[in-house]
């Protein structure tokens, strides 16, 4: 009982992260390795992605409402994002965690060193493609992050944010929103081939979904109440305490 509500506590924590600005797999995925010693590596993954998808109905419910993205780049951006999740999770068994560690340190460092020094970006919806080429950036980033949110998925959130406000143009606020749809979208893709697999882990995955959820409502209230502002100061916050327990780790120094 313990442990389960230690990893409560992580999943509530996960949930409000991942709805400000996504990321919160760097908080749920080792407090489940942590706490289910036991359980495999794709366990742990499956049973993530179950606590995930409940924060992030709930947290993409919220922004939806509160912010009306537009729907002619969060649909095709959320589909695209479906069948890359289901793509990588295809292959989720195969790939050992240790092969993304050094990568994904790398990418958030340049995404934090980017966001950190031009204030100006996300401040405002700019958007930098219009027309078929807008969608088309919107599918490619859907695809590329939902492969890996399927294979792997911790910064998911993240990369989403990252990349619809630095490629496409978009307000923290606004890229929130359509990243938290799109995250939606990867849970459920990589659940339509984990749980066919069988190995979910119902019981703890629904009591972290249920943390997960009250997190995400918080968060998105939040965010969307504080506006671009704050999204950006907690992003680069969390991005900076990933870049310390990622690098941590691969130095050997936790």
């Amino acid at each position: 009982m313990t442990v389960l509500l230690l990893l409560g506590l992580a999943a509530l924590t996960a949930g409000y992260v991942d709805a400000v600005v996504g990321g919160g797999g760097l908080v749920q995925l080792p407090a489940l390795l942590l706490g289910l010693p036991d359980a495999t590596p794709v366990q742990i993954l499956a049973t993530n992605k179950l606590a995930s998808f409940c924060g992030t109905t709930v947290s993409s419910a919220t922004y939806y409402r509160r912010v009306r993205p537009d729907p002619r780049t969060f649909l095709p951006l959320m589909l695209f994002a479906f069948l890359g999740s289901a793509a990588g999770a295809g292959i989720a068994f195969l790939i050992p965690r240790s092969a993304f560690d050094p990568l994904v340190l790398v990418v958030l460092v340049a995404v934090g060193a980017y966001v950190l020094l031009k204030p100006e970006i996300g401040g405002t919806t700019v958007l930098r493609f219009a027309g078929r080429r807008h969608t088309a950036a919107a599918v490619g980033t859907g695809f590329v992050i939902g492969f890996y949110d399927g294979a792997l998925g911790p910064g998911t959130g993240s990369f989403f944010v990252f990349t619809l406000v630095g490629l496409l143009g978009y307000s923290f606020l606004e890229g929130s929103a359509k990243a938290r749809l799109a995250n939606w979208a990867t849970n459920l893709g990589a659940l339509v081939i984990f749980v066919p697999q069988g190995v979910v882990l119902w019981k703890v995955g629904l009591v972290l979904g249920i943390a997960n959820l009250v997190g995400g409502y918080l968060g998105a209230r939040t965010a969307v109440a504080r506006g671009a502002g704050f999204v950006r100061v907690f992003f680069i916050v969390v991005v900076s305490a990933f870049i310390l327990r990622i690098g941590g780790g691969l130095t050997g120094l936790w």
